[in-house]
């Protein structure tokens, strides 16, 4: 009984996830046959002109979760080898729930503190107008992430056995020495796992981001590896969905198509790093 309720529900989630797809395909026919190709490639967004193109967001969400993930990786890794490997007993259970606590925290509660804190040391540290910018939506998405990303990486540590760690140090080898050249390349696949599902919630975070990135449509830098863009305002596919033109999309089929054909769009680019990073731990080698 549990085994077939178990398919029964998967079988159901499937299904849900399929009629998502299938509906926003569906919506965004109109944007696809007025646009095309063109729909990613052109950076203009402006809907009184019935002009779409999704290329500035599709920056702007690239370069903030690459932020992101760029912040919260080296951190993550390092918090995920000390509750593995120095804490102990009660200790690691305290910080394994701490860990846990902060990632149920709502994500407005993130964005409210990046408006009230992170946004006004953005300001004053690089001497700004406004403290909306990509760097800001950046930071703070790493901070989002960062519990995610200490659970699976310690997770992956501790899926390490014993016998690996006895037998570096067998050898002479430090703690530290076993940590670098034994329990990280056996991890590693986990580990880069990890990256990757932290990722996938870094492209799906939409208040906290609102809140913060600025929301505009159409800046892209002049060449593809200019930093300037980082500390200006910007605009994000989760942004952009979670305002108000969503709103004022329904009932204008063109553009409620591009609305739709944009969420289609973040759907593929969260769900890709989903699937390689299950593939990664499908993947792995038994412990």
């Amino acid at each position: 009984m549990i085994r077939k309720a178990s398919f029964f529900f998967s079988f159901l989630c499937l299904i849900f996830f399929s009629a998502i797809v299938i509906f926003l395909f569906t919506e965004s026919l109109p944007i696809w046959k007025s646009e095309g190709a063109s729909f990613f490639s052109r950076k203009l967004w402006y809907y009184r002109n019935e002009s779409f193109g999704l290329l500035a967001m599709v920056f702007g969400t690239v370069w903030v979760s690459i932020l992101a993930l760029g912040i919260a990786a080296p951190i993550g890794l390092g918090t995920a080898i000390y509750i593995s490997e120095y804490s102990g007993g009660k200790a690691r259970l305290f910080l394994k729930v701490l860990v846990e606590l902060l990632a149920g925290v709502p994500s407005v509660v993130y964005g409210l503190l990046g408006v009230l804190v992170l946004r006004g040391w953005i300001r004053q540290t690089f001497s700004l107008q406004s403290g909306d910018t990509l760097l800001t939506a950046g930071i703070l998405l790493a901070i989002m992430i960062l519990p995610t990303l200490v659970s699976l990486s310690e997770d992956a540590l501790q899926g390490v056995p014993r016998r690996y760690r006895e037998a570096s140090r067998a050898m002479g080898l430090t703690k530290v020495q076993a940590i670098i050249y034994t329990l990280l390349p056996s991890a590693k696949t986990g580990l880069i796992s990890s990256g990757l599902l932290a990722l996938g919630r870094a492209l799906g975070e939409t208040i906290a981001v609102f809140l913060v990135i600025g929301r505009a449509d159409n800046r892209l830098p002049k060449t593809l590896f200019s930093l300037k863009p980082l500390v200006e305002a910007g605009q994000t596919l989760t942004s952009k969905l979670g305002g108000s033109e969503v709103n004022l999309a329904y009932g204008d089929p063109l553009h409620w198509g591009a609305i739709c054909g944009a969420a289609l769009v973040l759907l593929s680019m969260a769900l890709v790093a989903y699937i390689i990073g299950e593939l990664l731990i499908f993947q792995a080698p038994e412990r």
